[in-house]
């Protein structure tokens, strides 16, 4: 039934207006749990006449795509009359219809909130008469009409989750599971909740698959892993960027954009940042060099954050934090890794990697450092040699399907190795847990130590540490475990977790002049000399929370709080300098 929205797309308010549901297509295992109704709504007449006012009015012909997988999108669409047939795809032919969106049903998922190439394309069914919302008229409903706005929200947040639990769209990687690039590229997909295809060239279920690409490219080692992009074009081994630019996932800088504020860094404090900066209305730019969450992000389980008393997972929290402040308007680039940071004129100009093209600069009113830490690596020999195949920094579903029934090892006594040795006990046969001190008591919250303490097969060997690695072509195989009193004994281990703290990721500060403590955290405040004062650094515009401060508290819950609190303190700074320098 079509829905009319002639009369100025007022409805009758003598008539009630009720439109069934479309069936199901033929996709199985895309019912959400049971969630159909949440992920498929359909919007009857009254709701539509509050709609209409956001977007605009757009036809179709029968048989004409309305957007494409990794290419072109209106929008948010929503069916006046007709249908449009969403499939997901690949570039290797792959498509499954997922749904057939009748009148009264929209289009899209999270990435049509910031305007990013979709997951999935759209075939219009008959003659197609539908309102379109861009992502600045789709941001505009979601908060002028809360209501309507929440169904939208938990309809695109539940359909990327059904396209990552029912993996065919999205680019196709193809390389052994033992490969180390393939790993981290998995890994990085994975933790950006990008849907994909992993095809083991090996496996004999795989095999009709891979072997026409694998006639034709001929990989060697350094080849792995091939990627085929939603465009059928193929990479090989590519880098963080290229994959990002095949998925989208980096908004095009003309050069002439100045924002209000960048985040360098999304992790827990720089998503807080974003989402009360942007929420305010200061135009926001977000750079993150790997993955948005952070360390949090790697986190299995978080049971001491405020409001959720059966614990969160750190990448469930930071995927809520992410889309939330998309919804408000916030730009986020990934993967984006930040170089330099020039402070001598107003604006400041931030230079960062990551895009085909090379280097670029922004520029930005005020700059908040967010930028974390990198994980602290042990000085091993043949260290790197392991790294993606059996020596991890993270403790992800990836991680744990490849230690599934082993026994592993595990090397820290923090709140995130206790975190990653429960969650990997669920996995593995057994979890040795390495650690220089006599007990768990002094570095890690007490739930924790007594969640370890009662878990069987999670094993403490105090007073000792890893002194060597020893593996093959396969990966690695053993460590050598000193203890205190001078014995060793080697442990075999085809997985091995480190978690022993981070280093400031401040480096690329240098250019800047930012003062540093001697461990190499941002001063600020009183810490940072001169008149600054709160979270503002010792350079005018640049402020720096979370992780990366000087005598931060490195808890999810602070770094949360100190990306609030920046933002009043942001407002304060640009009115002043909007007073000093009103064409800034």
């Amino acid at each position: 039934m079509p829905i009319d929205l002639s009369a100025d797309f007022l409805p009758d308010p003598d008539r009630h207006h009720e439109f069934p549901a479309a069936q199901p297509a033929q996709a199985a295992g895309f019912d959400g749990g049971g969630r159909y109704q949440q992920i498929f709504p359909t919007f009857g007449v009254d709701d539509m006449a509050r709609m209409v006012r956001f977007g605009r009015r757009q036809q179709w012909h029968d048989g004409q795509a309305v957007f494409a997988a990794g290419g072109f999108c209106p929008g948010l669409v929503m069916v006046l009359e007709g249908a449009i047939a969403v499939c997901r795809s690949n570039g290797m032919g792959h498509t499954a219809e997922i749904h057939r969106a009748g009148p009264g049903q929209f289009t899209g998922e999270v990435a049509q909130l910031s305007g990013r190439p979709p997951l999935a394309s759209g075939r219009a069914v008959g003659e197609v008469d539908a309102m379109v919302f861009d992502p600045e008229a789709l941001r505009a409903l979601l908060i002028g009409e809360a209501e309507i706005g929440e169904r939208i929200m938990r309809a695109l947040i539940l359909r990327r989750v059904g396209l990552i639990d029912n993996s065919g769209g999205g680019p196709v990687l193809i390389g052994p599971p033992t490969n180390p690039a393939t790993f981290h590229l998995q890994n990085f997909l994975s933790s950006n909740a990008q849907p994909y295809l992993y095809l083991d060239p090996a496996d004999p279920d795989h095999a009709a698959e891979c072997q026409p690409l694998l006639e034709r490219y001929h990989p060697r080692e350094a080849d792995w892993p091939l990627v085929v992009c939603a465009d059928g074009s193929v990479r090989r081994n590519p880098d963080l960027a290229t994959i990002g630019a095949c998925l989208g996932m980096l908004p095009h800088f003309t050069g002439d954009e100045v924002f209000d504020v960048v985040v360098v860094g999304a992790g827990p404090a720089g998503l807080a940042t974003a989402v009360y900066a942007a929420s305010e209305g200061l135009s926001v730019l977000v750079l993150e060099q790997r993955a948005y969450g952070g360390q949090a992000g790697a986190s299995a389980r978080i049971e001491n954050y405020l409001g959720f008393p059966t614990g969160v997972s750190g990448r469930a929290l930071a995927g809520r934090a992410y889309v939330q402040a998309l919804k408000f308007g916030a730009e986020l680039a990934i993967p984006v890794p930040a170089l330099r940071l020039l402070c001598g004129d107003v604006p400041l100009q931030l230079v960062f990697a990551g895009t085909p093209e090379g280097e670029k600069g922004i520029r930005a009113r005020a700059v908040v450092l967010a930028c974390g830490a990198r994980y602290r690596r042990p000085p091993l020999d043949k260290l790197a040699d392991f790294e993606g195949r059996g020596v991890y920094y993270w403790a992800s579903p990836i991680e744990a399907r490849l230690c599934r029934r082993q026994e592993v090892v595990l090397v820290g006594g923090g709140n995130s190795a206790g975190q990653a040795a429960v969650f990997l006990a669920r996995h593995a046969s057994r979890v040795h847990m390495l650690i220089r001190g006599e007990g768990l008591a002094a570095t890690m919250s007490s739930y924790l130590v007594e969640r370890i303490g009662a878990t069987a097969n999670i094993e403490l060997h105090p007073h000792s540490e890893i002194v060597d690695l020893d593996g093959d072509d396969e990966g690695l195989q053993s460590v050598l475990v000193q203890r205190r009193d001078g014995s060793a004994s080697r442990q075999a281990a085809r997985c091995l977790f480190i978690f022993i703290g981070a280093d400031p990721n401040t480096e690329w500060l240098a250019d800047c002049g930012v003062r540093r403590d001697d461990k190499g955290f941002v001063c600020t405040g009183a810490d940072a000399g001169g008149q600054a004062a709160g979270l503002a650094t010792s350079v005018p515009g640049v402020f720096a929370i979370g992780d990366v401060r000087a005598n931060s508290i490195k808890r999810v819950a602070a770094a949360v709080g100190e990306g609030a609190a920046v933002v009043a303190q942001l407002h304060a700074y640009l009115a002043e300098l909007a007073e000093l320098a009103p064409g800034a």
